[in-house]
C-alpha cells in the first residue's frame, strides 16, 4: 500500500520557518494564530482577512522582535528590513503561506481573500498551543467510557457507543501520561534550579491544575474505582444476544476499518471488547501508579525545599543578631545609644521568660540503665512464635496463585484439546475448591494473556457454592 510523502509541493521545506534565527517568534504568532482560529474565544463567524491577520500578528512580532538567536545562520529573517515589525509581520506571513502552514481561500461574502490554517499546520500549531495552555477538559474519560458501554447494553445500543467507549479508554491512559509527564518535568526544573522562589508559580498553578482536574481523576473518575463496573458491563456484551453481535459486527466492519485491519481472533466484536478490558487494566496496573508516584516525587521536592527555605530564613534571623552587635561594637557611644535605642522600640512587643534553673536535673546512673534496658526489643515467647508459625501456615494454606493455577489450566487444555468447563473441575478437597473459585480471577489476571473465560448462560451450583458457570479455553488467534 502505496502512502502520500509528507515533504512534497508547498510543504517541501514544512519546518523551515522554526529553524530560522527568529523561530521563538514564529512559534509565539502560530500560538496566537491558533487562538484566533481554533481556541475557545475563536471567531467562526468572520474569516481572517490579510489586515486583520496583519493587526493580530504585530503585537507578538513587537514583543518578541529582540528574540533573535545568536547560533542562528543568516536568512530572511535577519535582514536590515526585519528590524522594522511591519516589515516583519509581512516578512512572516510570506513565509508561513510559502512553507504551506497557512493558506487562501477566496471569502466570497466579503469578496475578499482570506486565511487559514492548512491540514498540517493546524495540528502541528495545536501543538504548541496545548504546551502553553494546559488542558482545561473535565478529564473524566473513565466515567465516558463506562457510560459509553451503558449505552451500548441498551436495545437502541450500536457499534458507535463500543468505539466511543474504546476511544475514552485509550484517552485515560493519554491522561494519565500527560500528567506523569507535567510532574517529571516540574521535578527537572526544580532540580536544575533548587530553588523554591523561581518555581513557586508552578507550584500555584499545580494545586489549580490539581483541584480542577487531577482530583477528579484520583476520586469519582479513579481507574480503580470503575474497573469493576467496566468487567461487568464487558461481560454483559459477551453474553448478549447473538442477533444484537452479529447487528454489531457488521455495523464495526462499515464505521471501524482499523479494527478490521488489527484485529485477531473470530470476530471485531470480541476483539474490541478485549482491547478495551487490556487498557482499562493498564490503566489501573501501571499508569495510575505511575502518575500516583510523579505526583508524589514532586510534592516531596517541594516540600524539601520549603524546609530548606525555612531553615535558610531562620538562620538568616540568627546572623541578623550577630550583625546587628557587630555593628553596636563599632559605632561610637552616642550612635550605639541611637541605634539601641531604636532596636529597643522593635523589640518592644517581645515577652522574655527565663526558665528555672532548678528545673533542669542530671539523671542518676539507674535512670540511665532502665531508659537503655527498655529500649531493648523484648524477645519473642515460645507460645508467641507458635502462634506466629500457625497463622503463617493457615494463611499459606489457603493460598493459590494465580500464575501457577494459569499453568494447571494450560497443562490440562493442551491435554484433552477442548475447553474445560468451570463446573467439570473437580472439588474433593479443601485446595480443589479453592481453586474452582479462583479459577475465573486467574484467567482474567494472567500475564500471558492467552487464556479467555467466556460465561455460560447456565448456573453451576453444587454444595459449596452456587453462581455462574464459566468456559476456559485458550484465546483464539
Amino acid at each position: 500500500m502505496s502512502s502520500i510523502a509528507f515533504f512534497e509541493g508547498e510543504r517541501h521545506k514544512f519546518f523551515r520557518p522554526l529553524h530560522s534565527s527568529r523561530r521563538e517568534l514564529v512559534v509565539a504568532c502560530l500560538r496566537a494564530l491558533y487562538e484566533r482560529l481554533h481556541g475557545p474565544a475563536a471567531d467562526y463567524a468572520h474569516n481572517l482577512t490579510r489586515d486583520a491577520l496583519k493587526e493580530l500578528l504585530l503585537p507578538v512580532v513587537r514583543e518578541h522582535q529582540d528574540a533573535v538567536e545568536a547560533d542562528g545562520e543568516p536568512d530572511e529573517f535577519s535582514t536590515p528590513d526585519s528590524r522594522d515589525p511591519q516589515q516583519l509581520t509581512a516578512l512572516l506571513i510570506r513565509a508561513l503561506l510559502r512553507d504551506g502552514w497557512l493558506e487562501q481561500f477566496p471569502d466570497r461574502q466579503g469578496l475578499v481573500t482570506a486565511f487559514r490554517f492548512s491540514r498540517p499546520g493546524v495540528l502541528f500549531a495545536e501543538a504548541f498551543w496545548s504546551l502553553n495552555r494546559p488542558s482545561h477538559s473535565r478529564q473524566r474519560n473513565m466515567r465516558s467510557c463506562r457510560n459509553s458501554l451503558d449505552a451500548a447494553l441498551t436495545e437502541r445500543g450500536d457499534a458507535h457507543d463500543l468505539v466511543d467507549a474504546y476511544e475514552y479508554a485509550v484517552q485515560v491512559n493519554r491522561d494519565l501520561s500527560e500528567g506523569i509527564d507535567y510532574f517529571q518535568e516540574l521535578l527537572r526544573r526544580l532540580m536544575r534550579e533548587a530553588t523554591l522562589h523561581s518555581q513557586w508559580d508552578e507550584f500555584v498553578e499545580f494545586l489549580e491544575r490539581f483541584r480542577r482536574n487531577y482530583s477528579k481523576q484520583l476520586t469519582a473518575d479513579n481507574a480503580t474505582l470503575n474497573r469493576e463496573a467496566i468487567r461487568q458491563k464487558l461481560e454483559k456484551l459477551r453474553l448478549s444476544a447473538p442477533a444484537k453481535q452479529q447487528r454489531m459486527e457488521a455495523q464495526l466492519h462499515d464505521i471501524a476499518q482499523w479494527a478490521v485491519k488489527e484485529h485477531t481472533g473470530a470476530t471485531v466484536y470480541d476483539w474490541l471488547l478485549d482491547r478495551i478490558d487490556d487498557i482499562v487494566n493498564a490503566a489501573c496496573e501501571s499508569k495510575q501508579p505511575g502518575f500516583i508516584k510523579a505526583m508524589d516525587s514532586y510534592l516531596k521536592r517541594v516540600a524539601g525545599l520549603v524546609q530548606q527555605s525555612m531553615m535558610l530564613r531562620t538562620g538568616q534571623n540568627r546572623h541578623a543578631w550577630l550583625a546587628a552587635v557587630q555593628r553596636v561594637a563599632r559605632l561610637e557611644p552616642a550612635r550605639q545609644d541611637r541605634l539601641l535605642a531604636a532596636i529597643g522600640d522593635r523589640l518592644a512587643f517581645i515577652e522574655l521568660r527565663l526558665l528555672d534553673p532548678a528545673s533542669f536535673r542530671l539523671r542518676s546512673a539507674a535512670q540511665r540503665r532502665k531508659a537503655v534496658t527498655v529500649s531493648i526489643q523484648p524477645r519473642p515467647s515460645r507460645e508467641a512464635r507458635l502462634e506466629a508459625a500457625m497463622k503463617r501456615a493457615e494463611n499459606e494454606a489457603f493460598a493459590v496463585a494465580n500464575e501457577e493455577l494459569a499453568d494447571k489450566l494450560r497443562r490440562e487444555l493442551e491435554l484433552f484439546r477442548h475447553p474445560i468447563r468451570l463446573s467439570a473441575l473437580p472439588t474433593r478437597t479443601a485446595r480443589e475448591l479453592l481453586e474452582v473459585l479462583q479459577t475465573v480471577e486467574a484467567v482474567r489476571n494472567t500475564k500471558a494473556r492467552d487464556l479467555q473465560a467466556t460465561r455460560l448462560p447456565t448456573r453451576h451450583d453444587n454444595e459449596y457454592f452456587s453462581g455462574a458457570d464459566y468456559e476456559i479455553d485458550f484465546k483464539k488467534q
